[in-house]
């Protein structure tokens, strides 16, 4: 198997180095990821300006964009092979419920699909980064399995593991995503020259977080599994819509 590894925390995060050990027991990884951090990156590329790589001693490849550009410049230049897999992470905190909308983690394995490759993100629910072992040691059994059980062509992997041992993990469930309450307001700061600056609040908290969600599985010390889907068509909504469009008036004001 042959692996194309990204993320969206930096190609020098800790996450990274940690599924790239795990992987290498399995695989063929390559790496090639953000040259900083690029959380909350969602799906953007870099459109206004030129791309470019460095490559490490390790063999890792940085790249002055997005994750979406990594995976994108990895498999149309970068790589004299197609891998077999797309892998996201490990991500430096939780993508959980809205959480998807904005990760670069989630982007990055997206980004894959739309290319044709089957991919996951993988995200430790924590910001202690203490026990990334967990989340590899999850990410490799499934990964292991893909092959055997692929998703549908529009969809990817979503995994969230709790930051506890091993040993303490109860499981995998296969979830929902749940969702949060709007997060808080803005916060307003002065620099050091009295110019008003401004900085994003905290997350919501759960609201939609019951049985069946990610947020339940992590909270409960399982690992959470959710199949996303890269097409965002509201089906149930396009009969509905279709009716009242029909009569609308597109000759003019009256």
């Amino acid at each position: 198997m042959k692996i194309l590894l990204s993320n969206d925390d930096g190609v020098n995060a800790k996450g990274i180095e940690v599924l790239y050990h795990a992987l290498s027991q399995i695989a063929e990884v390559v790496v090639v990821a953000p040259d900083r951090n690029c959380s909350g990156a969602s799906n953007s590329l870099t459109l206004l300006n030129p791309l470019r790589t460095h490559q490490y001693d390790n063999g890792f490849i940085s790249v002055n964009g997005t994750p979406s550009d990594c995976v994108q410049l990895a498999i149309n230049k970068l790589l004299d092979f197609t891998p077999d897999l797309v892998v996201a992470g490990i991500n430096n905190g939780a993508n959980l419920g809205d959480d998807t909308l904005y990760s670069g983690t989630v982007a990055a394995a997206s980004e894959g699909r739309f290319l044709g490759l089957p991919a996951i993100a993988v995200s430790l629910c924590s910001k202690q980064e203490a026990h990334y072992d967990t989340a590899a040691a999850v990410a490799v059994s499934i990964i292991k399995e893909i092959k055997a059980h692929p998703l549908g062509p529009d969809q990817i992997i979503n995994l969230n593991v709790p930051d506890i041992p091993l040993a303490d993990l109860k499981g995998i469930k296969v979830t929902r995503l749940g969702s949060r309450h709007k997060a808080e307001t803005m916060q307003e700061q002065i620099d050091p020259w009295g110019r008003k600056i401004y900085w994003y609040g905290h997350l919501g908290e759960a609201q939609d977080a019951g049985d069946g969600t990610d947020f339940f599985a992590v909270a409960n010390h399982y690992a959470s599994v959710t199949p996303l889907t890269v097409d965002m068509t509201a089906k149930s909504s396009l009969a509905k819509m279709e009716s009242w469009v029909e009569g609308l008036n597109i000759s003019g004001v009256e």
